[in-house]
């Protein structure tokens, strides 16, 4: 019998494509959903699920591929460790099965799960330490043995993967606790010393008052010296909040980081979509980092969305940056308190900082559209400067005038 040369190509290069595809993931999660989707996609199965273990039979995480989001709902909660899914997390060697229904450990299944019959399991494995297990079900003709060393191949590269992931999370965990340390100290250091100044002098300018006035004068003027200082001393501070990657990397690639930290540790979907821009003036750098800073907090913190995009794009000579989320928004005619809550006027502030303009649109039960353009020029990031697309009439800043009122003078929340 003649071997299929062009079969085994064709097989090697969707392996290849598998692992490329898993290691280009620094996201834990996203390293686990790309395993499972390249599984079953390479051994063309019906359905795919990784489990990775967690403290007392749980699983700490649990990701399928073949499953759509209302059946994944109908299921009901993640399974626990039990029947073949425990199997699997205590023993490394692999599962294949004509049928799982005849296996002495297999327990069922919840009412809406989908039947599965012909099934394969391989556990993660690294120095002896079980990642997780890949579970693969339902191939018409069953799973063959070079089925079996496929997936064991994948599994291996997906270790590796998935332990780098988890490296990466770690040094950006510990990259956050070494730069707020660093902030304390700079705080304590250049500001309390400084306040707790101002605060002494003030109250000696009380005191002196009644009884030498020229005395209390020369305390508010110190006092007001301090304070200048201390203003400066917290905008050297701010100044030096510039995340590193903002800096080496640029904004694209900082906003990117960003938005995969956010969605590790929330339960909505945090995602980026955008490639490289033109580098821009540090300030202008720095605002547009800012405002998506305070959108994503805002509809991470208040919206409970299921998902937030943040999209940066450059489109006739602008930068664009917009952070998108269908979370519960709020009514544009009773946005007074909203905009206080939101700090609308902050982000505004640092639009027309950077040159550019803010658009904020939102409705109850609707999600909120925050976006902000910018020339791409590296003009002076005065208000004046800007010019708008081809075609845009020059003017006052309309920001987020068409769609949410524009607060008090008083609103401004920082």
């Amino acid at each position: 019998m003649e071997h299929d040369h062009d079969g085994d190509r064709a097989e090697l290069h969707a392996v290849s494509s598998a692992v490329l595809a898993v290691t280009a993931h620094l996201s834990v999660r996203d390293v686990l959903q790309t395993i499972v989707t390249s599984a079953r996609r390479l051994l063309e199965c019906e359905y795919a699920g990784l489990g990775v273990p967690g403290e007392a039979g749980t699983f700490a995480e649990f990701v399928v591929d073949g499953i759509s989001d209302a059946q994944w709902r109908a299921i009901g909660p993640v399974p626990r460790q039990h029947g073949m899914l425990g199997v699997l997390m205590r023993d490394p060697r692999p599962v294949r099965l004509a049928d799982i229904r005849q296996h002495p450990r297999f327990e069922g299944w919840p009412a809406a799960h989908p039947t599965l019959v012909e099934f394969l399991g391989m556990p993660i494995i690294d120095g002896g330490e079980i990642l997780g297990a890949l579970f693969l079900a339902n191939k018409p003709g069953g799973f063959t043995e070079r089925d079996e060393d496929l997936l064991r191949l994948l599994a291996g590269h997906a270790a590796l993967a998935l332990v780098n992931a988890r490296l990466f999370e770690r040094s950006c965990e510990l990259s956050v606790v070494e730069e707020r340390n660093r902030i304390a100290r700079d705080l304590h250091d250049a500001v309390s010393q400084k306040l707790f100044s101002i605060r002494l002098t003030a109250e000696a300018a009380v005191t002196n008052m009644p009884r030498d006035p020229a005395k209390a004068a020369a305390d508010l003027a110190t006092v007001r010296r301090l304070a200048a200082e201390a203003a400066e001393e917290v905008s050297a501070i701010v100044v030096g909040l510039r995340p590193a990657d903002l800096a080496g990397d640029g904004l694209d690639v900082a906003l990117r980081k960003q938005t995969e930290l956010l969605d590790r540790v929330h339960a909505a979907r945090v995602r980026f979509t955008g490639s490289a821009i033109p580098r821009l003036r540090t300030e202008r750098e720095q605002s547009l980092y800012r405002i998506a800073q305070e959108a994503l907090h805002n509809a991470l913190r208040h919206a409970t969305p299921a998902h937030v995009d943040v999209r940066l794009a450059t489109r006739n000579g602008l930068v664009v940056l917009e952070v998108v989320d269908d979370g519960s928004g709020f009514d544009p005619e009773t946005a007074g308190g909203a905009a206080r809550r939101l700090g609308l006027a902050s982000m505004r502030d640092r639009a027309r900082a950077a040159g550019g303009r803010l658009t904020v649109r939102s409705r109850r039960g609707g999600g909120t559209s925050v976006r902000v353009e910018v020339p791409c020029s590296a003009a002076s990031g005065r208000s004046g400067d800007w010019s708008g697309p081809p075609g845009e009439a020059r003017g006052p800043d309309r920001s987020e005038e068409s769609a949410v009122k524009r607060p008090d003078p008083g609103e401004h929340s920082g």
